[in-house]
């Protein structure tokens, strides 16, 4: 049901983070497969998802990886990032209902300051995106990353927010 898209570098324990939660949707079908884009790590981050059983690509094109995703949902994650418990049965349920992007709610328990967070800007992909594949397909161009696709789908139309939380990949980064 969902292609899990990843884009790393030199992120090796944030993937590994993430890579672990996903486990369970693979387990109960949600998550068909998993799909690592990495701009030249120098770390383990290959190894890493070599053992967790992902596609790793270190030379890519989106377009191409994009139309050679298995399932027809797709979910752009940042490394590091940790969705909690009950995703599996609300993203299952959003999907048979629903044909419009989605993302996460943001963690209640890991916020950036209140100044900070009215001031700046969410980036892209902090709260996940889970979107049909075929409009991914139609707004991609050659030269494209993931947080550009991310871009170019939220910009046509403001993607609906599950109930489910998840820890952004902010949070791994700064435990480093």
């Amino acid at each position: 049901m969902l292609t899990v898209l990843l884009e790393c570098r030199d992120q090796e324990a944030e993937l590994a983070q993430t890579l672990s939660v996903l486990v369970s949707a693979a387990v109960e079908g949600l998550v068909s497969d998993v799909v690592v884009l990495d701009h030249n790590s120098r770390d383990g981050s290959s190894r890493v998802a070599d053992a967790a059983g992902c596609r790793f690509h270190s030379a890519w094109d989106i377009v191409d990886i994009l139309h050679k995703a298995r399932a027809e949902w797709l979910l752009l994650l940042e490394p590091g990032a940790r969705l909690q418990a009950g995703w599996i049965d609300e993203v299952m349920e959003y999907l048979a209902l629903n044909r419009q992007p989605v993302r996460f709610s943001p963690s209640r328990t890991y916020r950036k300051p209140f100044l900070t967070r009215i001031v700046r800007s969410v980036p892209p992909l902090e709260q996940g995106l889970i979107l049909p594949k075929r409009e991914a397909v139609a707004l991609a161009k050659s030269g494209m990353g993931l947080v550009d696709v991310a871009k170019a789908v939220t910009s046509a139309a403001k993607p609906s927010r599950l109930v489910s939380e998840m820890i952004p990949a902010w949070v791994a980064a700064s435990a480093r």
